[in-house]
C-alpha cells in the first residue's frame, strides 16, 4: 500500500534528512579562530621587531612628563655610540659599540686622574651599588681621553669598572658638555641601545648624588619590562 511505503522504517523521513544536512554544515567560528590566531601571531612578530625602537622612545618619553623633577639633562636628539676602536688597559682594541646591551654611567678624564676624576669614579661606583638588585643592569665606565698612564695606586678603586682609552676627538664628536663646562666635569648616561640620552650637571658631588640616583632608578624602572642584566654576547 502507498501508506505503508511512507512509513517504511528503512527510509529516513524528510525531516531527518534535513537535520543531517544542517548538522553537517561547518560552524562559522571554526574558520574564524585560526584566522584570529594568525593575526595575533603576526602582531607578536611585529612587536618583537619593533621592540628596540619602542624601548628607546619609552625610555626617553616616560620620564619627560617628570622633567621638572629630573636632575640630569635629557639629550635631544639622542646620540648613538660611535663606531670607534677603543683600547683596553692591556692595549687590546675593543669597539666602543660593544658596550651596547647595558645601561652605562660614563665619566671622562685623563689617565693621570686628578681629584675631580677620582671623585667621579667614587660616585660612579657608589651610585651603581646604591641600585641594589638592579645594579647588574648598569656598568660604570671610565673613558680615558689621553695617553697618560693610569696610576697603579688607582687600580684597587677601579675594580668592577670598564676602563677604555678613546681618542679625545672621537669623544668630542659623541659626548658634549654643557655651555661653559668641560667634558670631564659631567657624568653621562647611555641606554642599552647605545644612545647617550642624559647628562648630569657639572659639580655633582656626594651631597647631590641622591638626586642622580633617583634619575637612574626611574630609568631602570621604566625599562624593566624589556631590559635585562647582562649583554646578549656575554661579558
Amino acid at each position: 500500500m502507498s501508506g505503508s511505503k511512507l512509513l517504511d522504517p528503512s527510509k529516513p523521513a524528510a525531516d531527518e534528512l534535513l537535520g543531517l544536512t544542517v548538522h553537517a554544515m561547518p560552524q562559522p567560528g571554526h574558520a574564524i579562530a585560526p584566522r584570529r590566531r594568525g593575526r595575533w601571531t603576526m602582531l607578536a612578530v611585529l612587536l618583537a621587531c619593533a621592540a628596540p625602537v619602542v624601548a628607546s622612545y619609552l625610555t626617553y618619553y616616560v620620564i619627560r612628563p617628570e622633567a621638572r623633577r629630573v636632575y640630569g639633562e635629557l639629550i635631544n636628539p639622542q646620540r648613538p655610540l660611535p663606531p670607534t676602536q677603543a683600547l683596553r688597559p692591556d692595549g687590546q682594541p675593543l669597539p666602543l659599540t660593544s658596550l651596547k646591551g647595558q645601561w652605562l654611567l660614563v665619566s671622562v678624564a685623563g689617565g693621570a686622574c686628578d681629584a675631580p676624576c677620582a671623585e667621579h669614579l667614587y660616585l660612579q661606583r657608589q651610585l651603581r651599588e646604591g641600585l641594589g638588585k638592579d645594579k647588574d643592569r648598569l656598568d660604570w665606565v671610565w673613558l680615558v681621553a689621553d695617553d697618560a698612564a693610569v696610576p697603579e695606586t688607582l687600580q684597587p678603586a677601579l675594580k668592577g669598572a670598564t676602563v677604555l682609552r678613546v681618542p679625545p676627538a672621537e669623544l668630542a664628536s659623541w659626548l658634549a658638555p654643557a655651555n661653559g663646562q668641560s667634558l670631564t666635569q659631567h657624568l653621562y648616561v647611555v641606554d642599552p641601545i647605545g644612545n647617550w640620552m642624559m647628562r648630569f650637571p657639572a659639580g655633582l658631588d656626594r651631597a647631590t648624588a641622591s638626586r642622580a640616583k633617583r634619575d637612574l632608578e626611574r630609568l631602570l624602572r621604566a625599562s624593566a619590562f624589556w631590559d635585562q642584566a647582562g649583554r646578549e654576547t656575554g661579558k
